[in-house]
């Protein structure tokens, strides 16, 4: 599992003592922590035996990143890992250390050019708190480092002794018996873990336009299976993946279930300038029932070190999607990959019935598709991503990283980005999306094939808080924004529709309202729960759990301040249910944040841009 960790506080109030590796996280987890600004200057992995047990947390695991933070390497920087990671957020325990990624430390040499030598270089990084070197500097250079007096016996005991406390805690010297000791290949592909990753990925596909057309009724169709990711494989991993045991594609799954396919593959995700390759597509459909083109993105077109330039489909697929949209079948697209793209071509197209978002689904995502496509999954997934319009790379350079409006400047994120939705509504009203000639997709958009109302299953004793009540409240709690604030009883009821469709639901917490300094964002999801399976007519309930973290802002220095004012915690993006109260009193600092040294600028005379 993954987590963005935003300084600001997200969607499960995550906060400072999640990085104290509390039991909040209860599996193997990988969190990434933000500073205020987009890129993740830390990433944090714990291995976990089991929730409440004394030694719960075996062993946890800070990466540093290859970016710089204020004019410093965060490989090399003693104000994150000390000031802020140890000192600040109590990461103390023995058998918690830091590794850089993999030759951040080099980095620091060059092209940061912050050190003057090498072995200057690997001193920095140990001295700061760099226990681990994920690459041959270290290996290489601190022999000399230590001959020339640049870090002593104490700093390198104190790295070995954190990396051999996490081997003892996960029974590494505990004979051949151990448990983690004996895992082979054998215990990673299972059937649990295939079962595992086809469910994960069928709940993350999201339903985004639908007249109807789904979930296709019939078993005795032809289908026209178009597009590079049709047939797709590796494609379906992404990058940085192991082997899979199988990779099925959309094309695989739809003849396992027994329907014929007219399989052509159609331009890919940069577009072949030529239209050579297109001659096969045109028999395919006007043979066929339905049309489903399945393209977008993919690690050809992105990829670590490969950013793109443009948010649009690309002119050839959008070609073919509008000349295909002109058949008079019924017609579905797939987008697909990782990155974002304006849809709103294919959304607006009225021949078009159904778009899904699938990203990168995994070795089982060509059955997953076809899970929600033919029903056997109901669709419950959400937008993972604002997906701007296409022409946004034009109205704000893609350097500035302010999340507010300004000028020339629209904003960014769901909490700022002043666009018109175009996918705004979950309500299903017999399965038809109204069109709207916009081009902004929120995040956390997604239909359903059914219907659902929620409402405040119990109201709140009072809608006037007091804010000294509410940390006088707090008790033992040491961190603030941990403590908890209201648990909110949301009742979800599935209602119906044209499909009735047993269906599962996830009910977001967004708060907004007028509390701290203007300009005041949006919305911002401080909670979210899945609920599973809710049959028609019936109803469950989601637990929408907020502490005074989740109501805080971060100020202009870092702090994490809860501010009097008028809050409303809104159920989904329409939104279907608002609880409005008030907090009262004088504002109140929950955490203070660490001050960082003034910023350094890049050190030498040879400047390598991108890396500040």
């Amino acid at each position: 599992m993954q987590v963005m960790i935003w300084r600001t506080g997200t969607a499960t109030t995550v906060t400072n003592s999640m990085l104290k590796c509390h039991s909040k996280i209860l599996s193997n987890t990988t969190c990434l922590l933000s500073s205020p600004v987009y890129k993740p200057m830390l990433v944090l992995s714990c291995a976990l035996i089991s929730k409440g047990h004394p030694f719960a947390w075996l062993s946890c695991t800070i990466l540093t990143v290859l970016s710089a933070l204020n004019g410093v390497p965060t490989c090399a920087d003693p104000w994150l890992l000390q000031s802020v990671l140890r000192d600040h957020w109590n990461w103390t325990s023995e058998q918690q250390w830091v590794t850089s990624d993999c030759d951040a430390v080099q980095n620091i040499f060059m092209p940061h050019d912050y050190t003057t030598t090498r072995e200057e270089t690997v001193a920095a990084a140990l001295n700061a708190g760099t226990d681990i070197d994920c690459g041959t500097y270290y290996p290489h250079h601190l022999p000399a480092a230590y001959e020339q007096g640049l870090f002593n016996q104490s700093t390198l005991d104190r790295a070995l002794v954190r990396q051999y406390a996490s081997l003892v805690r996960t029974g590494y010297f505990d004979g051949p018996n151990a448990a983690y000791r004996n895992l082979t290949f054998a215990a990673v592909n299972t059937p649990h873990a295939q079962k595992l990753a086809r469910t994960i990925a069928a709940e993350g596909i999201v339903l985004l336009k639908n007249d109807g057309l789904l979930p296709l009724k019939q078993k005795n169709l032809t289908l026209a299976l178009i597009g590079d990711w049709a047939a797709a494989t590796s494609q379906m991993q992404s990058g940085y993946t192991g082997r899979a045991p199988y990779l099925h594609s959309p094309v695989y799954a739809a003849e396992q279930l027994g329907y014929k396919v007219n399989y052509a593959t159609g331009p890919g995700g940069q577009g072949d300038p030529t239209t050579d390759s297109w001659n096969n597509i045109w028999p395919a459909a006007k043979s066929a029932d339905v049309i489903i083109y399945i393209g977008g993105t993919d690690n050809s077109t992105e990829a670590e070190g490969m950013d793109r330039v443009s948010i649009n489909w690309t002119g050839m697929q959008l070609d073919v999607i509008g000349e295909l949209a002109t058949y008079g079948k019924p017609m579905a697209v797939v987008q697909m990959g990782g990155g974002q793209l304006d849809s709103s071509p294919i959304a607006n197209n009225p021949n078009i019935s159904s778009l899904l978002w699938a990203g990168v689904p995994g070795q089982d995502g060509g059955s997953a598709i076809f899970d929600i496509l033919t029903g056997a999954v109901a669709p419950a997934g959400r937008l993972p991503t604002t997906q701007y319009p296409a022409n946004y790379i034009q109205q704000v350079p893609m350097t500035n990283m302010s999340l507010r409006p300004g000028e020339n400047n629209p904003g960014r994120t769901y909490k700022w980005f002043n666009g018109t939705a175009i996918f705004v509504s979950t309500d299903l009203s017999l399965l038809i999306v109204e069109h709207k000639l916009t081009s902004f997709q929120p995040f956390a958009s997604g239909l359903h094939y059914t219907n659902f109302t929620t409402s405040l299953a119990q109201p709140l004793h009072t809608t006037n808080f007091s804010i000294t009540s509410l940390l006088a409240s707090c008790g033992s709690y040491s961190d603030k924004t941990t403590c908890p604030f209201h648990t909110f009883p949301i009742t979800v009821r599935n209602t119906g529709g044209a499909r009735n469709a047993t269906s599962d639901y996830v009910a977001l917490g967004f708060l907004g309202g007028k509390f701290g300094p203007a300009p005041y964002p949006k919305k911002s999801l401080v909670a979210y729960q899945r609920l599973h399976s809710i049959t028609v007519g019936s109803s469950q309930t989601a637990s929408l759990n907020l502490t005074l973290g989740s109501l805080a802002r971060v100020d202009g220095m870092g702090n994490t301040v809860l501010y009097p004012g008028n809050y409303s915690l809104m159920v989904d993006n329409e939104p279907k249910t608002v609880v409005d109260f008030m907090l009262t009193g004088r504002e109140q600092v929950l955490d203070l944040w660490p001050q960082p040294p003034a910023t350094k600028p890049q050190g030498g005379k040879y400047y390598v841009g991108g890396f500040e």
